[in-house]
């Protein structure tokens, strides 16, 4: 694209922009070449110039292009070129692509952030863990000692009930009672309901 582009001269005579987007707001197809002509070049630049992307640009240019054959009506030459009223719609959807481009990244940035964040606060469960160990060495200092030995042994050591009678040398039906009497304790003093 070697070709100079000015703002505000033609290079040949014919209806001025103004007049082609009166007649686009009417439907008029054959103006909206003569419009399209007239400000591809300078919107392309604008874009270019905020996006700095070259197929983006293309993009948004196209963009800016539909805009302007569907929403020539609202052109209003009391308030400025129509030039400057095409060049500020690039400008515009350019600036709206690049906040677009923005947000995903952070959203992508902050679901990547959510995915390596752990599903429960570690701390908090390790806290919770020491203080019910420290209710239960609590509770099972309460029990008689006949008691917390066979508890031990069943529950922490993963001896059966016959192991365990073998180790206290008790017989198995005193063991089973002692087993029974001590989680009860442990149940109560450990406040779960049965």
């Amino acid at each position: 694209m070697n070709e100079v582009v000015r703002i505000g001269s033609r290079s040949a005579p014919g209806p001025d922009l103004q007049e082609l987007l009166a007649r686009v707001a009417r439907g008029d197809q054959q103006a909206f070449t003569g419009v399209y002509d007239a400000v591809a070049g300078p919107v392309l630049g604008v874009v270019r110039g905020v996006l700095r992307d070259h197929a983006q640009s293309e993009e948004v240019t196209q963009d800016v292009l539909v805009e302007v054959w569907r929403t020539a009506p609202r052109y209003r030459a009391d308030r400025g070129t129509a030039m400057t009223w095409v060049l500020t719609l690039a400008h515009r959807r350019a600036v709206d692509r690049v906040r677009s481009v923005e947000a995903a990244a952070a959203r992508d940035r902050k679901a990547a952030q959510l995915a390596s964040t752990p599903a429960f606060d570690e701390v908090s469960e390790e806290v919770e863990a020491h203080l019910e160990r420290e209710q239960v060495r609590r509770c099972l200092s309460g029990l008689t000692e006949v008691q917390r030995q066979s508890v031990t042994l069943a529950y922490y050591r993963g001896l059966t009930y016959r192991q365990v009678a073998e180790l206290l040398a008790l017989p198995l039906g005193t063991v089973k009672t002692r087993l029974r009497d001590g989680l009860i304790r442990l149940r109560d003093c450990l406040g779960v309901s049965a």
